[in-house]
Parts: C-alpha cells; structure tokens; sequence
C-alpha cells in the first residue's frame, strides 16, 4: 500500500539529496614517491683553475724553396708522415738548366781567353829572356794572364750557384714528421722563401694553453701542472717549459707551453685540461651537494631531508657558500650522517612518503626449447 508524502517531507528529502550531491569526494592519498638520496659527508675542495690546451710539436718548422719560380707538383698531403731526405715538393727547373747552360758557355769561353794569354805570356817570356822586349811589356803580359784566370774563376763559380739553384728546385725535408699544413699547390707561382708546407718534427710534444694577465706571475719555469687529455685516458704530471714574455695583442693572454712526456700518447692537435698547481685553492673539508638537489624555499635555498623512521621527507633550508665545479658548498644547515634526496626532489611536498630508489635489474627469460618435428 503506498502513502502519499506531504510536501514538508518532499522538501527535506530534496534538500538532503542537493546536500549530497554539493559535498566534496574524498581527497586520494598522495602516492609514495621514489626518490634517490645521497648521504651528507665532509669532501675536500677542489677549487683551481683548469685551462683548455692543445698538444704541439716542440718544434714546428715552415718549409719554402730558396729561389723563386712555378710550383711543378707536390709529393706529399696533409697529415703524411715523411723521412729525412725525401722529397717534398718540386718546382720547374727549366728556367735553372738554360741559366745553367749559359754559364757553362762563359765558363768554356773564359777558359778560351785564360788559354791564349798563358800562350802569349810563355811566348813573351821567351823573348824577354833574349831581351827582344822590354820588362814592361812581359808585365802586361801577366797582367793579361792575371785577368783572364780571375774571368776563368768567376765563371766557375757562377756555374756553380746556378747548380746550387738546381738543386733547390727540390725542396726535401730535413726532419722526420708529420705534415700539419700545406700552403701551396701546383700551378702557383711563388717567391723565394714562401712558405710551401709546416713539418712537425717527431720527438717531444708541448701542452700549449693561455692564462690572464693576473695568473701569469704566479706560473714559472718548473713548476708542476697536471695535464689530461679530453678524449683518451693518458693523463700525467708535466713542467712548465716556456711562458710568454709578452701578451697575446688580440686576446690578451700570455702563451705557455708545458713539456710532455712519452710523444706517442698524446696525439697532435688533440685538447688537454691543463691544471696548474701553483694555482690550487684547496682549501679544508666541506659539504657538498649535486646542484639537482637544490630547490627553494622562498628567497632562501633548500633540501629535502630524508625521515628515516617515517620515510617521509622536509624541506630544510640551507646557506650556500659557493660553487665548485658542478657542485654546491653548503656553509649552515647540513649535518654529517643526513640523507638528501637528490633526484626527484622536484615532486616531493612537505610530509610526503617516499622510497628509496633501486635500479632494475635486467633478467634473462630463457627461450623455450623448440619441438622437434616428426
């Protein structure tokens, strides 16, 4: 049997219905973040200069022709190594050889004049010796012969300065090295002593790196810098060889050179990291943070500090002293013994439940065997 409902009542059930439907749902639990921390020690402070530098040959050599003339061919390229006495580079001798030839000619010709006036001067004496002549005459006679073997010398040595100018038409390496630049090429037309090709003897190598103005008085002549090669593992302790007496004019900087040990470790050309120790700032030990870990809170810096009994995390704020490297001194806030999460610290709020992240380990799922065939 139904019983009709007043309106009083239809009211309050209407008004219990909106009720329900305005209340707000159930807020979710938070979820329990994984996080990776690190444990707060004392570390030493690592704060010196470190300098960009390349490896050289210690000894760099710009090699020309002594003469002038047209490049002929060049026997070598870019990066070969080469021996002493090869040949490098030619240019046209042909020039040489007419220039050679005539001065062969005079050379044959002076010996003609130096032949006649020794017949003169033998024949003179003669008759001299019967007094047919007089004693000046036989003198210019001499006189004569004098000038004609001094004709006869100088075309000899002419001749062999153009042979010398042959020869120099080749121009052969004197040291053993690698070719690091070529500076003409065949067909070029080049002056005497323009540079064709820059040799980098074997043996020793340098570390060359540039220092400001306000670092160069403290770097001397023997002092200890280390040095580490960017792409390879060699690295060593090395001494300064040579530093600049005058700045660079462009960048203002002061060029040294560091000597290296063992020349077929470094490479040429390849980029060191040059540390000078009589620029290291180590100093006592401090705290140090990952800059991922920094966050802030308000104008101040701050960490999240790892509850271990609750497993829960708070924000800890914390003064920064400075910068070492990629890493932060932390000068008030931090104990030896704290956990500091390190990444993840960007989703984290106050109170929040976290766990300890671990990597995953990769297993092996063994294939099943197959099944032979009937």
């Amino acid at each position: 049997m139904n019983f009709p409902l007043s309106w009083p009542t239809r009211l309050v059930l209407l008004a219990c219905l909106l009720l329900q439907a305005c209340s707000k749902p159930t807020p979710a639990d938070e979820p329990v973040r994984a996080v990776k921390v690190i444990t707060v020690g004392l570390d030493a402070m690592q704060s010196g200069a470190e300098y960009a530098g390349e490896v050289r040959a210690r000894v760099e050599s710009r090699l020309g022709f002594r003469v002038s003339g047209k490049l002929l061919r060049r026997q070598v390229e870019l990066g070969q190594h080469v021996r002493v006495g090869e040949l490098l580079a030619q240019l046209d001798p042909q020039d040489f050889k007419l220039a050679a030839d005539g001065a062969r000619a005079q050379l044959a010709a002076a010996a003609t004049n130096r032949d006649l006036a020794l017949a003169d001067y033998k024949r003179y004496k003669d008759l001299r010796e019967q007094n047919f002549i007089s004693a000046a005459e036989l003198e210019r006679r001499d006189t004569a012969l004098k000038a004609a073997q001094a004709q006869v010398d100088q075309a000899q040595a002419q001749l062999a300065g153009l042979g010398n100018q042959t020869g120099y038409a080749n121009l052969v390496a004197d040291m053993a090295g690698v070719v690091t630049s070529v500076d003409a090429e065949p067909g070029q037309v080049l002056a005497a002593g323009t540079p064709v090709l820059r040799i980098a003897q074997d043996g020793g190598r340098d570390a060359v790196f540039s220092v400001p103005e306000d670092k160069v008085a403290k770097l001397k002549v023997g002092s200890q810098v280390q040095v580490q090669a960017w792409a390879a593992p060699a690295s060593a302790t090395a001494t300064v060889r040579e530093v600049a007496a005058s700045a660079d004019p462009v960048t203002r900087t002061f060029a040294v050179k560091v000597a290296l040990s063992g020349p077929d470790t470094w490479a040429l050309g390849s980029t060191v990291t040059v540390v000078p120790k009589a620029l290291d700032r180590s100093g006592p030990p401090v705290i140090k943070l990952p800059s991922s870990a920094l966050q802030h809170d308000g104008e101040k810096a701050a960490v999240w500090v790892l509850e271990k009994e609750t497993m829960t995390v708070r924000l800890q704020p914390i003064v920064i002293a400075t910068a070492d490297g990629n890493e932060v001194v932390v000068a008030q806030g931090l104990a030896s013994g704290m956990q500091v999460v390190s990444v993840g610290a960007h989703v984290l709020n106050p109170g929040q439940k976290v766990t300890i992240y671990q990597p995953k380990q990769a297993t092996t799922m063994a294939a099943p065997a197959p099944v032979a065939a009937k």
